[in-house]
Formats: C-alpha cells, sequence, structure tokens
C-alpha cells in the first residue's frame, strides 16, 4: 500500500465525464480526488451506511446536500450524511478538482 503521494501530481480530466481518482482505499475509509470540467457532474445519490466528505481544493462547485444546494471555492468543505442525497456539478467556466472522503468504504 502506498502511504505518501502529491495529489497534485494525480489530478486528471476527462472530456467525456467527472474523473474519480483514486488516492487511497482501506476497509475502514477511501480517499479520491474528483475532477470536472466545466458543465460536469456527479449526479446526486446516497448511500447507507458510509458518509462523505467533499473539500474544495481549486475551482468552484454547487454541492447538493438533502434539499439545500450552496456554491463554493477553495478551502470549502462538505458533509454529506449517510442516507443524504448528495451530489456535486461544476457551473464552470474553470476546472473543479475536490478532494473526496468516504467511511466507512462502501467498496469493501
Amino acid at each position: 500500500m502506498e502511504c505518501f503521494l502529491n495529489v497534485a501530481e494525480r489530478i486528471a480530466f476527462r472530456a467525456d465525464k467527472m474523473n474519480k481518482v483514486n488516492l487511497f482505499e482501506a476497509p475502514q475509509l477511501f480517499m479520491d480526488v474528483y475532477c470536472l470540467e466545466a458543465g460536469q457532474e456527479q449526479k446526486p445519490h446516497a448511500h447507507a451506511g458510509a458518509a462523505k466528505v467533499y473539500y474544495v481544493l481549486e475551482g468552484e462547485g454547487r454541492f447538493l446536500v438533502g434539499g439545500e444546494a450552496r456554491t463554493l471555492g477553495p478551502g470549502h468543505a462538505v458533509l454529506a450524511p449517510e442516507g443524504v442525497d448528495h451530489g456535486v456539478r461544476n457551473p464552470g467556466p474553470d476546472r473543479l478538482t475536490v478532494l473526496v472522503v468516504m467511511a466507512p468504504n462502501p467498496n469493501q
């Protein structure tokens, strides 16, 4: 397991859809960086038994949690509690990068 990495070196965008780049994975959690070009989104969805935190690295995103939506920029964090609909959209015009941590890891 890789324990040290440079997040900036892992950032990679895709023209066709939001890119999820996995940084760390363990049974207790995972950490990704989401890379969204202008107009791309993660459609609203919910996770049973797991919470998610978004942390904006660069750009500005429109975050939805439950019935509330906010546009947030670098340094802002968002908690999506378990079972609550959540998602993110990049309204543009700039790119959006978001650090994402989810616990426990639903993929384990």
